[in-house]
């Protein structure tokens, strides 16, 4: 029996799960209380380790793989007197009576008793019932050791060719980095784009940069058999489809790993994810969970989502350990805010799609705009493409994304920070950011969402979008692009006319009262402009939003 100085027995701690939110919480726990005895019980080799960093070692971008050892069991005995069990799985959880089994990877079983509990066992890949699917050929990419059979099978095999299912975050970063290695790499999605939290517009952006880099992007995919044949994998799609390969990568989403709860008294989800109250606790007293293993509250919609990111499990991790050590602390939900480097872009995303939005039935504004990073006139700016999201009744930002070569970060960074505070489109107008012309512009790409937001909601001008091209009628409608002639080049709508902003004052008499007219320029700022005169001149007008930017045409793949 573990006692202090003093002779009282010791409170014990068990967490289930030694990366991102037990490691948080494990650690948490010693800074807040020294007379704790707290095990953690780690089933893989590894603890605290940086996953999100496993395919950048495949590609060789980090080189040194002891880099993504965060901590190891000796060091979180040194520094944090835990007492860190790896190969060690806990097998079931007695909640009412506090008692779990483990069993090490020799066989062995043992019960710890234990005062309280921090469930983090995260989450494991989906392996869908697809035949052939168990084969040596065929990966998954979670921990270290799955990152060391591919790295094997690509050094030591010397494969040329793979094939990467799933064009999530991990299928992306995975296949661009086999990409850099100088393998042939084709990524296979089932649905119609890839990245889930963007929507098709601004994936686009992304899916087009793969295929510049020369990933095979098949999108509408469908994988119905792994056939195995003269070392190959054949992978059949339900369109009848062939696509061979040296080797596969699974990347179609996971599950929560808690099959060992299933008698354990604490309540699951239909997928079997942990259910907690704002404060992290299950139904039990004195069990907690965090991770990619529960269900969280989505910040905007109040509802119970999955949202298996390291940031908020770290952050569930803390507030746990808090909890447990009588602090009384909250979790108030999670925004799923992601980034991702797709070659030489960054796709960033915070809060809503527009896809969520419109299945919540809210009325709701959409903003495009094009700025630069930084001031156009310090060299090196380049743009950004953006989309954010209001709800059109209390003007509250909703989500957004956005995709550059550089700043994307940092405006939805800005974004996140203002759903976080319930911010409007009105409140984006008053931001005082940081400006200097090489990292800003004095009017800031956030500045500038939140002027054509203001702008949209005081009726200075209408909008629409480039779907809405389709309802053009000639009779009805006149599309007029205020772009100089020498940019015309660079593509233009169906149907336009010319008369650049420079010449639209003199030229105005020659467009008709009886019509509705389109302008658009290249982003968008220019077609507002004129939008503005005509309106002044007796004019009925609607500028496209985001300009010709907007044009976006996937690409044959």
């Amino acid at each position: 029996m573990n006692q202090d100085m003093e002779g009282i027995k010791m409170k014990k701690v068990l967490i289930v799960g030694g990366v991102a939110g037990g490691a948080s919480a494990a650690t948490r726990l010693r800074r807040l209380d020294e007379n704790l005895e707290i095990i953690i019980f780690e089933k893989g080799e590894y603890v605290s380790f940086a996953n999100c960093g496993l395919p950048y070692y495949i590609g060789n971008i980090i080189e040194n793989r002891d880099s993504l050892l965060v901590q190891t069991p000796e060091k979180l005995k040194n520094r944090f007197n835990l007492d860190v069990r790896i190969n060690s799985e806990v097998v079931s959880v007695d909640g009412m009576n506090k008692v779990a089994k483990i069993r090490k990877s020799s066989g062995e079983e043992y019960e710890e008793k234990f005062d309280y509990m921090v469930l983090a066992p995260g989450a494991k890949p989906i392996l869908p019932p697809i035949k052939g699917i168990n084969n040596k050929k065929i990966f998954t990419l979670r921990n270290i050791s799955d990152m060391d059979k591919i790295k094997r099978e690509v050094t030591v095999q010397g494969i040329k060719n793979a094939v990467v299912v799933g064009g999530g975050y991990v299928g992306v970063e995975t296949a661009e980095n086999l990409q850099h290695i100088g393998i042939n790499t084709s990524l296979i999605e089932a649905a119609s784009n890839i990245l889930a939290p963007f929507d098709s517009e601004m994936a686009n952006f992304l899916e087009i940069e793969l295929v510049s880099n020369k990933i095979n992007l098949m999108t509408n995919k469908k994988v119905v058999e792994f056939e195995e044949k003269n070392e190959k994998i054949i992978i059949h799609l339900e369109d009848g489809e062939k696509v061979e390969s040296d080797a596969v990568i699974l990347s179609i989403g996971v599950v929560p790993d808690t099959a060992f709860l299933k008698d354990s008294g604490i309540l699951l989800g239909a997928r079997g994810h942990i259910l907690v109250n704002d404060n992290l606790e299950t139904n039990i007293k004195g069990i907690y969970a965090a991770g990619d293993s529960i269900l969280v509250k989505n910040y905007i919609t109040g509802e119970k989502s999955a949202i298996p990111l390291a940031g908020p499990a770290n952050r569930q991790g803390r507030i746990a350990a808090g909890n447990i050590a009588g602090r009384s602390e909250v979790y108030r939900g999670s925004l799923g805010t992601a980034i991702i480097k797709v070659f030489g872009l960054m796709g960033a995303s915070t809060g809503l799609n527009e896809r969520a939005v419109k299945s919540l039935s809210m009325k709701y504004e959409k903003i495009y705009l094009h700025p630069n990073d930084h001031a156009n006139y310090y060299p090196n700016a380049t743009p950004i493409s953006i989309k954010v999201i209001y709800n059109k009744e209390n003007k509250e930002i909703l989500g957004a994304q956005a995709v550059g070569i550089k700043g994307a970060d940092k405006f939805i960074d800005v974004i996140a920070t203002m759903i976080k505070f319930k911010g409007t489109i009105y409140d984006l107008t008053e931001l005082e950011l940081a400006y200097a012309p090489p990292f800003l512009s004095a009017k800031s790409p956030a500045n500038m969402a939140g002027f054509i937001g203001e702008n949209l909601e005081d009726g200075l001008f209408e909008q629409i979008f480039f779907e809405d091209l389709k309802n053009y009628d000639k009779n009805k409608h006149i599309i007029l692009d205020v772009r100089d002639e020498m940019e015309l080049a660079s593509g233009i709508f169906d149907h336009s006319i010319n008369i650049s902003l420079s010449e639209l004052r003199k030229e105005v008499e020659k467009l008709p009262k009886d019509k509705e007219i389109w302008t658009y320029c290249a982003v968008g700022l220019r077609g507002y402009l004129a939008s503005r005169f005509l309106i002044q001149k007796g004019y009925k007008v609607k500028n496209i939003a985001g300009g010709i930017k907007s044009k976006i045409i996937k690409k044959e793949l």
